[in-house]
């Protein structure tokens, strides 16, 4: 079977979560399935219960306990709202702790993708990394062109440039049209959103 390449994006809430079934149905295929997140420390949910799911199911982070954004991407209340929690970076220059985390994600990530040895491999939140600057169009280009034959790819996270959606297989956006954050200022639940 051909593995495609799929892109989940979009500001509505559900990407990782649509990724995350998708790994759960490969699962109960037999099949084996590499869940990459970029950007995310190991502090969500569903930390505490994917690697009690199946042996054939490998789980990796990349990423700090706080958030990063370029310059001029948050309003003043945001930031004040998320104080600690967010690193400002200006336009091309992220923190290099950041930087080094996220390449090292990126090798981890080309060779899973080429070897063969997953069915399915998410890529989460990478959309992200690469419209921060983080990652460049001709890296990730390689990555894909590198995919083996058999493993399908997912690659998720808002902001997914033009030429990934030309690339890709399926796109599918999440678009919100409502959300409790905004129009009743909640924050994040744990085992909703967190």
């Amino acid at each position: 079977m051909k593995g495609m390449i799929q892109v989940y994006t979009g500001n509505g809430k559900g990407k990782t979560t649509a990724a995350l079934g998708l790994a759960l149905r490969a699962l109960g295929a037999g099949k084996s399935v590499l869940f990459l997140q970029f950007l995310k420390a190991p502090t969500y949910s569903e930390h505490k219960i994917l690697p009690q799911l199946a042996p054939q199911l490998t789980v990796e982070n990349v990423g700090k306990p706080f958030f990063i954004a370029p310059e001029g991407m948050m309003s003043e209340e945001d930031k004040a709202k998320w104080g600690d929690s967010v690193v400002i970076f200006t336009p091309g220059n992220p923190p290099a702790d950041y930087q080094a985390l996220v390449e090292k994600g990126m090798a981890r990530a080309k060779e899973a993708v080429s070897s063969g040895e997953y069915d399915l491999v998410v890529l989460d939140e990478i959309n992200v990394a690469l419209h921060f600057g983080l990652i460049t169009w001709p890296q990730l280009e390689a990555l894909l062109d590198g995919k083996a034959q058999g493993t399908e790819v997912v690659l998720t996270g808002r902001g997914a440039t033009p030429e990934l959606i030309a690339k890709a297989h399926l796109v599918t956006e999440m678009k919100e049209i409502k959300h409790y954050y905004t129009d009743l200022g909640l924050e994040a639940r744990e085992g909703i959103e967190s």
